[in-house]
């Protein structure tokens, strides 16, 4: 590995083969990277648990597959690395795939495929390691629960290990401008407040269609490439380094006064892993990362 990044950036490659990988979208058209393979491999996972759990029951699935911080403190281990494929619903899966699409694709090209894996793999395991070991000792009651999570519940999803990728690309290139598409978040947020004020089985099946629908939709003027349909998505402009600060803080601001669906100390332990990765990549490889923060404009 070692090697791949010593010679991938030598001075008289960057303007040649490399330098059109890192600025083409079609770079993995001899064969899938290993971002699309993560996604296939997110993907079928999804379609297997919603057939598994209609034989066995959400309850069995999630115990023996899903992240639960009491349950890993009792010898359930591998739930650490099983937790980054499984997804809550198709709104979840949605916003990790397109994201893990756009930002692992990214930041492959830069550090490779042998790199990425290992860092994508290793960034969720800490990110759980993280969630869990704060929800156990401090998330069973009071203000504790709001911000850690109760260690009695469930977690799963991808975001603690693409939060890794962002961490290393807040590194290497921490001025490259970088789109948040905020609009899926901000509706989830509203749904959970709305619900908050007004629960009722009603409203809850209205809004849950309703947000539903906004999500694809969204996701559809992604890849659309439509500037007006685009806009519906509300994307924010951002430097990489801000990115996963505006991702979380907020995030943990609303969580003390509505109860979310996230697990953000899940994301920030993802988050620290990747930034360690970074600091160890710019360090040990300083010629190189510089070419690619000039390259980057960062």
């Amino acid at each position: 590995m070692d090697k791949w990044f010593e010679n991938k950036f030598e001075r008289d490659k960057i303007r040649s083969s490399n330098l059109k990988n890192l600025n083409s979208p079609s770079g993995f058209s001899r064969k899938l990277s290993i971002t699309v393979w993560l996604i296939i491999i997110n993907l079928a996972v999804f379609v297997l648990t919603i057939f598994l759990t209609g034989i066995y029951g959400q309850e069995k699935i999630l115990g023996f597959l899903a992240l639960q911080p009491t349950a890993l403190f009792q010898g359930y281990f591998w739930t650490l690395l099983t937790s980054i494929f499984i997804h809550g619903g198709i709104e979840h899966i949605l916003a990790n795939m397109v994201s893990l699409f756009f930002v692992g694709g990214f930041l492959e090209k830069i550090i490779g495929r042998k790199r990425f894996l290992w860092l994508y793999i290793l960034a969720g395991v800490f990110a759980g390691i993280f969630y869990s070991a704060l929800s156990f000792f401090f998330g069973s009651s009071g203000i504790g629960e709001k911000i850690f999570i109760n260690p009695s519940v469930f977690a799963v999803g991808a975001s603690g290990a693409i939060f890794g990728l962002l961490g290393v690309l807040a590194v290497l290139i921490p001025k490259n401008k970088i789109y948040l598409i905020a609009g899926p978040l901000l509706a989830l947020i509203a749904e959970f407040v709305i619900m908050a004020i007004f629960p009722s089985s009603a409203v809850s099946s209205v809004l849950g269609f309703l947000v539903t629908f906004y999500f694809i939709f969204s996701f559809f003027a992604i890849f659309s490439f439509n500037r007006k349909l685009l806009r519906l998505a509300v994307p924010l402009e951002m430097p990489m380094w801000l990115l996963p600060i505006v991702a979380i803080v907020p995030l943990i601001v609303i969580g003390l006064f509505v109860e979310l669906p996230i697990g953000n100390t899940a994301h920030l332990g993802g988050l620290i892993a990747g930034i360690f990765y970074g600091t160890y990549l710019k360090n040990k490889y300083r010629r190189k990362t510089a070419a690619i923060r000039k390259m980057f404009g960062s």
